[in-house]
């Protein structure tokens, strides 16, 4: 079902974007028809991003999709608190149920990475614009098949790259690198450097009756059971992603091929391992470099999971440097240095919070205050491009370019050897045993999404 553009749009604007080193503005989206909204994943950052979009628009959360009865029944609760008519939505266990009723407007993915392809390319078959997160796959074609879906059912999808509407770094990317202070950048270096990878060895232990652990698998390999997958443990193991490359890096450089209007990289290479924290059960890296090449212009991405960053106030962050100057940025601020005196004074961007003009954020538990702008303004970019049929700020083909440019990185460390991805053949070049690669085995019993048979 399509949505009318009075859902959607009050006036004329839907975001705009004010660019005085940081002011940011967004009008409030009003309908007399509330959107209808589900669910599926109802997680820490499902409800987050739920909750942002409840901020902003006129919606109805009509049902609500999880795997786990006690994770989905306080977010049923949470959720009928927020919403402006109170109702508690529908529950569901199988999102299959969920979206073959056919009756959302936006569906809103928040489970883990190893279900973003499956749940995205369901929920655009049964006519639903979709919000998906970030990684959009667990493996290149997949990511494929999401994009020839999306051609096919004709709905906008907004991948949860959100960096692109982090209101600092837009002003950042208007005054700094579109007006041309950094001049000719040929270098861009990129950093992860938080202690974020779960190690731990419980034990095996029985599946609590709360959880269908089996569904919760779904198309991955079945782990034996030791305790509640959710929030840190899941994403330990690379059965269900990509590790702190497909976790952090597909952020930062998504935001650099924004900044810098980069499309594939020519060539991707990769070196790392599992170098320090070898006692846990972990089996993704905790000590990563990758190369992605351009013309004349090299990205590199350094993750440790242990030590000190580099630069402690940019432990998560791209760094821009130019022949003229240099451009830090991370989620929390940004700074422009210049090369020498005559290219201009050091500026200073920080973060939005827009505490005053949203105080339930503060109550909001495990809520990452200086995201929520950031998340307010991609859902409205959504909406927008939704209303005005237009590409959003996160399309779907760019979200693949950043997500399958990190599962490649990836594949390059395990193969010892840069590849070099083509999109139009669907193969990496001259490497056959690569080739076989873009694509993971399924678990018995599901189909792996090809974009020829969508």
């Amino acid at each position: 079902m399509d949505i009318n553009r009075r859902n959607f749009v009050k006036g004329t604007t839907a975001a705009m974007v004010l660019s005085s080193f940081g002011a940011y503005g967004i009008d409030l989206i009003n309908s007399d028809k509330p959107i209808r909204v589900g669910l599926i994943g109802t997680g820490w950052y499902g409800k987050s991003d739920l909750f942002r979009l409840i901020q902003v628009a006129n919606v109805e959360v009509v049902s609500l999709c999880d795997v786990d009865k006690n994770m989905l029944a306080e977010a049923a609760e949470l959720v009928s608190k927020r919403q402006k008519s109170g109702a508690t939505p529908k529950l569901y266990g199988d999102y299959r149920k969920m979206l073959a009723e056919k009756n959302l407007d936006v569906v809103l993915i928040g489970s883990p990475d190893h279900w973003h392809a499956l749940q995205g390319i369901e929920a655009l078959k049964s006519g639903a614009h979709v919000y998906l997160q970030k990684p959009i796959c667990v493996d290149v074609i997949e990511g494929e098949a999401l994009v020839a879906a999306q051609k096919k059912y004709g709905k906008t999808i907004q991948v949860g790259t959100q960096r692109k509407s982090t209101p600092h770094l837009i002003d950042a990317k208007k005054n700094i690198v579109d007006a041309g202070l950094l001049g000719k950048v040929s270098h861009v270096e990129m950093c992860c450097y938080y202690h974020m990878r779960a190690n731990g060895n419980p034990p095996i232990q029985p599946v609590p009756d709360f959880l269908d652990y089996e569904m919760w698998t779904g198309p991955a390999p079945l782990r034996p059971y030791d305790g509640l997958p959710h929030r840190r443990w899941w994403r330990t193991f690379m059965e269900y992603g990509n590790g702190i490359t497909g976790d952090m890096c597909v952020h930062m450089l998504d935001t650099v091929r924004w900044m810098l209007d980069l499309g594939w990289p020519k060539r991707i290479s990769s070196t790392g391992g599992i170098y320090v924290q070898k006692d846990g059960k972990s089996n993704i890296s905790d000590t990563q470099t990758a190369l992605f090449e351009y013309d004349e212009l090299d990205c590199v991405w350094n993750h440790r999971t242990w030590g000190t960053p580099a630069d402690p106030d940019y432990p998560w962050s791209f760094t821009l440097y130019g022949d003229k100057g240099t451009l830090k940025g991370s989620t929390m601020q940004a700074d422009f240095i210049p090369e020498g005196d005559k290219n201009g004074k050091p500026i200073h961007f920080d973060v939005l919070y827009e505490k005053e003009k949203y105080p339930e954020d503060l109550t909001e538990k495990d809520i990452e205050l200086n995201a929520a702008p950031a998340t307010r303004g991609h859902m409205l970019d959504f909406l927008a491009a939704i209303d005005k049929g237009t590409q959003p700020v996160a399309s779907i083909q760019e979200g693949h370019i950043s997500t399958a440019s990190c599962i490649l990185a990836n594949m390059a460390m395990a193969l010892k050897r840069p590849l070099v991805y083509d999109q139009k053949s669907m193969t990496v070049l001259d490497d056959p045993e690569a080739t076989q690669w873009l694509q993971r085995k399924y678990r018995e019993g599901w189909e792996h999404p090809l974009p020829g048979t969508i």
